[in-house]
């Protein structure tokens, strides 16, 4: 599986952002789907992930209430919708794709896009 994510960009904090991931190469919906983050300095974290049909999330508690994973499997894509910024929602955010629905284990990465929230 190729991902791609895109959607990054400079916001102030307070805005809102809704990165996409796109993918290609085998059928999606066999996969569970996670976003990544990882700032500068620091180890990656988990962001959220969502099951291959789409019926249940799993949204850290740093971003529980504020930011909403989804999937369209007819698109082959899954989006992070994130509302409420902060500062500290800085990095680069990856999505990636695990054939093992339920457990942490994934085994595709795309190439990550950057998120920087100005104060």
């Amino acid at each position: 599986v190729q991902l791609q994510a895109s959607g990054g960009g400079l916001v102030q904090a307070g805005d809102s952002l809704r990165l996409s991931c796109a993918a290609s190469g085998r059928p999606f919906s066999r996969y569970q789907m996670g976003w990544f983050r990882q700032a500068p300095g620091k180890e990656r974290e988990f962001v959220t992930s969502i099951s291959r049909r789409g019926g249940v999330t799993y949204p850290a508690d740093s971003v529980k209430g504020r930011f909403t994973i989804s999937r369209d499997n007819a698109k082959n894509t899954v989006y992070l919708q994130m509302n409420s910024l902060k500062p500290e929602d800085t990095a680069v955010y990856y999505c990636a794709a695990g054939a093992s629905e339920g457990y942490d284990i994934y085994d595709y990465w795309g190439q990550g896009t950057q998120v920087t929230v100005s104060s």
